[in-house]
Order: structure tokens, then sequence, then C-alpha cells
């Protein structure tokens, strides 16, 4: 549920509770992303790219993986997320990592020549072409970077407005439905993935894998907490830009209470598409 966009559009900010909320995020699909990236080949020495990587935290574990011996590269728009990716990597002594402020829909401008050079053999991407006006433009631009047989690893939104409570509720329906709405409006795509695989080979890209991580939460897992601060911090913002009625908010806010001591009542979370893509020729 993260939203990789510029920092001044940033719908959660970039400050240390986002940072929290980020790493907790990570850590909770960080066993999805490991499988791809397993999957798509990454070993030591590879080259790899994170695109949309925002403060790091899969930066971070791409950067262990590949070692010394190969490269680290992430971008986002966000300056102070950048700022952080590369504190971390002074702290954490990955000499080999690199963080690039740039818009991913202009990769080819965004990452230095000298860091591109040769070409990424992985390049990974997550809930990031679901926000971008131009995500064909992204695929376009991971293609230009991948070394012939590279791979484009991407986790990111169909179906997106399926997801529930169960025993359902009005409140969480008309939220959904409601960022679903704000998410076009600002030219993103919670179905992004329906029109990824064409994308891809449009790209020269020929993919290799399709899959879907769907999971389920009761209210007292650490994946229920994922969508429990996302509604927190994202439903009154929709309050504030009109899409939401505040006593609808209010209401989804007590119905989450609800789930939370319940030990019946679960959420149906948002579908997690796993497409990998590899370059042709």
């Amino acid at each position: 549920m993260s939203e990789q966009q510029g920092e001044r559009e940033y719908v959660l900010g970039t400050g240390e509770d986002e940072l929290s909320r980020l790493a907790l995020q990570h850590r909770l699909w960080s066993d999805a992303a490991h499988e791809a990236w397993k999957r798509a080949g990454v070993r030591p020495g590879h080259r790899v790219l994170d695109v949309g990587c925002g403060p790091g935290f899969a930066s971070f574990d791409l950067a262990q993986l590949v070692g010394p011996g190969g490269a680290a590269v992430g971008v986002d728009e966000s300056a102070g997320f950048v700022e952080h990716l590369r504190r971390q990597a002074a702290a954490r002594s990955l000499g080999w990592m690199r963080g690039c402020v740039g818009d991913v829909q202009s990769l080819g401008a965004a990452v230095p020549e000298e860091q591109a050079r040769p070409g990424f053999d992985l390049a990974y991407a997550r809930w990031v072409l679901c926000f971008v006006p131009r995500p064909q433009d992204v695929v376009r631009g991971v293609a230009g970077l991948l070394k012939p047989g590279g791979r484009f690893v991407a986790h990111d939104y169909f179906n997106y407005e399926s997801m529930t409570l169960a025993p359902r509720r009005e409140s969480w329906a008309k939220a959904v439905a409601a960022t679903a709405a704000s998410w076009r409006a600002r030219g993103g795509d919670p179905d992004v993935v329906g029109r990824l695989p064409r994308m891809m080979e449009a790209a020269g890209l020929r993919v290799t894998h399709l899959a879907v991580h769907q999971r389920v939460a009761r209210g007292h897992d650490s994946m229920f907490t994922w969508v429990d601060t996302w509604w927190r911090v994202y439903a009154p913002k929709l309050v504030a830009m009109g899409l939401l009625p505040g006593a609808d908010c209010e209401q989804l806010i007590r119905d989450l209470d609800e789930v939370k001591v319940s030990t019946t009542d679960f959420a149906v979370l948002p579908p997690v598409y796993e497409v990998i893509g590899e370059r042709v020729g």
C-alpha cells in the first residue's frame, strides 16, 4: 500500500513515522520479495536496480544478496528517502550501493551512465506502477537498462477493489472505492497488472512468471497492521479530498477497532500480483 510518488505528493509523508510503517510493510512482505528474487535467479555478483525504492528497505536486502562483487542502485523521486538510503548504506558498510533521485518514468535520465553500465541483471518494482501516470514508460526504461537475459520483477495490484472485511462492512467498501477513485484521479491505476504483461511484451520483455499473493489477516495478526495503519492515515485524507464523508471515515475506524478485538472477523487483503519479465536479445 505504499505510494511511491514525488516527495511533495507522497501521501503518507517522509517522516520517521512513515519510515517505521514502510519498514514494517517490507518485513511483512519480504518473504514474497525474496522468493521472487530467488525465482529470478539473483545471486552474488549481480547488478540490481530497485525502481521506486523509497527509503531503501528492499534495496538493502538486494545489496546484501549481491554482495560487494555486485552493485545495487535505488531510484526514487523523494530526496529525503534517497538520503536515508545513502546514510544507511554507509552505516551498514554497503559500499556497492547507490541512491539516485529521479523520476522512475525517466529511468534513463535518473540513473547516471557510469552506474547503468554494463546493464542490470535484475530490476525490482513494488507498488510503483499502480501510482504513476505512465507505467509503460517505467517498463520501457527498465527494459533499456537490463542486460540481455536480465529480469524485471514486479509486485503490484490487480483487482484491488476486491479487498474486504469479513463479514463485510459498508464503511470499508466505501473507503476502498474512494481510494481507487483518488488514485485514478491522479493518473494511477489500481488494476495496472492487468495491462503489465502487454507492456512488458511491447518493451521487449518475455513474461516468464505470473502469480498472485492473496492473504487474509485477523485483527491480532501482524499483517492486519498493514491495512489498519493505511486506513487510519489515508481515510482522513479521502475526507479532505471530498471523496469520503466524515461519518463513513469515523465508522471505518470503529469497524477496524471492532475487528482488532474480534476472535472471528478478518480482512481479505488486496491481491498482490507477481510478474517476471526477461529481456529478449
